[in-house]
């Protein structure tokens, strides 16, 4: 609720009422909120002549003098921007959690009935209807929309590829609810690259590794492996995804289901147990076999053609 005017404050009175709302905004205050506490513009321009603290656009106050770092400048992005701006794709993933993703730029969409402000390092997104925002802290959009908006801006496939792993594996998204959201949006400059690293990564029983995976043989002049061999693992049957079983060399293909939970655990389980009959294993992750083809599957080339040579791919009887 925002306080009565009253004769001018002290320092003391004014730094209190201030480190309030840094300490909410990550050292930054709005001006707003400020006249809110009862600092007036009269008590933010003494601060600001006597260097303590930094005027940082029209409505943005560093309450120091220090730079704007990490989620200042999110906020600052947002109250600069325009009325009704709100943090869009990796940013907005950052503000709600994402760790180890750095975009090269803070996105911030807008209302296109509103007026914009170009910023230094702010991409600007008019839109018609934002979508789903969350208002509670950062504003920003909800991290299934956040996520695909993110990949589709994106400066390569890779990165594109890298923040709806990362969005996925650390939990910001279900899989299935990224899946749906993904079935709305219409338009995507990388809408086949797209739609497949979004299947392969929430819906593994769906991807299409396996299938693609005999052509990659042929254009690398392998002979065709079978697929699905039945292996006998400690626990019962193991099924591998493909093998060229006359050299013992397995290859198995890993959706991005693989990475989750106890997995990799099974995993491990079920690659020891394969090796242990002498087979040599291969993984590739799918992913890898839509943007690493080549790579991955010069390493298998390379595998059957040491195994062909030695003759020591499977055991004897």
């Amino acid at each position: 609720m925002p306080v009565a005017p009253t004769s001018r404050l002290t320092r003391e009175e004014r730094a209190a009422r201030a480190a309030t709302l840094a300490a909410i905004h990550d050292g930054v205050a709005h001006r707003r909120d400020l006249r809110d506490l009862g600092v007036s513009r009269a008590d933010v321009r003494s601060e600001v002549t006597a260097g303590r603290w930094t005027a940082a656009g029209r409505h943005t106050v560093i309450i120091g003098t220090g730079p704007m770092e990490g989620r200042a400048r999110l906020w600052w992005a947002v109250w600069e921007s325009g009325s009704g701006a709100v943090l869009d794709g990796a940013c907005a993933l950052g503000a709600g959690g994402l760790k180890g993703f750095e975009p090269a730029r803070i996105d911030v969409a807008l209302p296109n009935r509103h007026k914009g402000h170009q910023l230094l390092g702010v991409r600007l997104h008019l839109r018609r209807d934002l979508g789903p925002v969350l208002e509670a802290g950062l504003p920003r959009t909800r991290s299934e929309h956040a996520v695909i908006r993110a990949a589709h801006w994106a400066r390569s496939d890779r990165e594109a590829a890298l923040v709806l792993c990362m969005t996925v594996q650390q939990r910001l998204v279900h899989p299935d609810r990224l899946l749906a959201v993904w079935k709305t949006f219409r338009r995507s400059t990388r809408r086949s690259f797209l739609d497949a690293v979004i299947t392969d990564i929430c819906d593994g029983a769906q991807s299409l590794g396996e299938l693609d995976f005999a052509a990659l043989c042929r254009g690398h002049g392998l002979p065709l492996p079978s697929r699905q061999v039945v292996r006998r693992g400690a626990d019962g049957r193991i099924y591998l995804d493909v093998a060229w079983e006359d050299i013992g060399l397995v290859v198995e293909i890993d959706g991005g289901h693989h990475a989750w939970a106890l997995n990799p655990v099974e995993d491990a389980l079920r690659q020891n147990d394969v090796v242990l009959t002498e087979d040599t294993v291969l993984r590739i992750p799918v992913l890898g076999l839509r943007l690493q083809a080549s790579a991955f599957m010069e390493q298998v080339a390379r595998g059957h053609r040491q195994l062909t040579a030695t003759g020591s791919g499977r055991r004897s009887g």
